[in-house]
């Protein structure tokens, strides 16, 4: 008994060609509209730059007449000199120096040089070189960055925005007020007036509000200490009175029998916990030790990590190389003017 195999169709053939077919033609319009746009773009290019190669000469001189006007500007223009400082500040002063940062360049923008004068404690002619500050996140590592994204996921309820908040949106969203550590930087017309400027912004952290959190830390601190060691006297107590009690069991304990020769008579002894009460004694003094660490530690607004330079640099920007800039600025000036000039043409010749 034989079987036949099903054979497939002509026409499935034939669909399939013309799949691949319209496929190629698909394609091949998709590559030519791609040439097009490129095509047109290189037109435009040469549109733009033909009027600057007909009027070449014209064009080299107004170049070269604004790179001599540039490098005179640059070398008759008092530089700008930069240095930065980094503070980590503590018990919220933070946001003081923030305000007081914007306070400071509003009084340099109003020209209050008096009042600069009162807060750096410099004279008015040294207030008057000052351009402006800004203040910035400062230098932190990967360890500082975890350790903030950790303690802010224990902070809010993550049952609820454990999905919605995750390590990389937690760094894109941070502000200025998210960093412990943060750079000043000041800039002025001066290179050495830099560290007479440390002492307005020390002033920033001595604010009421940091003080308050820092007596009261230290409140705490000092009713902490007082309790360990109203402990460690009830402790130093107990153990007294154990030694006095094994003092008086060795006494009653014991008879002379011979000279020179001693046997205990009464075994019954009281139970007393030496061992417990030298390791409590032992916890109670570590954690004193602590609380003075830590009060030590806190016991200051702010730490300076490092200092303003005592010779500023001078600022590189590529904004300030007025003798590349005036020349790129001209030139996209003159071909923006050489297009308008043939859109116009264009325009009218089109209504004529």
């Amino acid at each position: 008994m034989s079987e036949k195999l099903p054979q497939q169709p002509d026409n499935e053939e034939v669909d399939l060609g013309q799949l691949f077919n319209a496929i190629g033609s698909l394609f091949q319009k998709l590559f030519a509209f791609i040439g097009r746009i490129f095509k047109e773009i290189f037109r435009a290019l040469i549109y733009a730059v033909k009027p600057i190669v007909n009027n070449i000469k014209i064009v080299v001189i107004i170049l070269g007449i604004a790179c001599v006007a540039g490098f005179i500007l640059e070398r008759f223009n008092e530089p700008v000199y930069v240095s930065d400082m980094v503070v980590k500040p503590y018990f919220e002063s933070k946001y003081e120096l923030n305000n007081n940062v914007s306070y400071f360049n509003g009084l340099i923008g109003s020209g209050n040089n008096e009042k600069l004068s009162a807060i750096f404690e410099i004279d008015t002619s040294m207030a008057k070189k000052l351009i402006s500050f800004e203040i910035k996140l400062g230098p932190e590592t990967q360890n500082d960055l975890l350790k903030e994204y950790g303690e802010y996921m224990e902070s809010i309820d993550t049952s609820l925005l454990a999905d919605e908040i995750n390590y990389d949106k937690f760094i894109e969203n941070r502000s200025l007020y998210s960093g412990s550590v943060f750079s000043i930087i000041a800039k002025a017309k001066s290179s050495t007036i830099f560290q007479n400027l440390e002492k307005g912004f020390l002033k920033s952290f001595e604010n009421n509000y940091s003080k308050k959190l820092r007596d009261r830390t230290d409140s705490i601190y000092r009713i902490q200490k007082e309790n360990y060691l109203e402990e460690l006297s009830r402790v130093e107590r107990l153990q007294e009175v154990y030694l006095e009690i094994k003092k008086s069991e060795a006494n009653k304990g014991q008879i002379t029998l011979s000279s020179g020769s001693l046997l205990p008579l009464n075994q019954e002894k009281t139970s007393t916990k030496e061992f417990e009460l030298f390791q409590e004694e032992l916890k109670i003094r570590n954690n004193l030790k602590m609380i003075e660490e830590k009060r030590y530690e806190n016991s200051d607004l702010y730490d300076i990590l490092s200092r303003f330079d005592e010779v500023g640099s001078v600022e590189k920007k590529f904004s300030k190389k007025y003798t590349l800039v005036f020349p790129i600025v001209i030139f996209v000036l003159l071909i923006t003017v050489f297009i308008v000039i043939k859109a116009f043409k264009f325009i009218k010749e089109y209504e004529e």
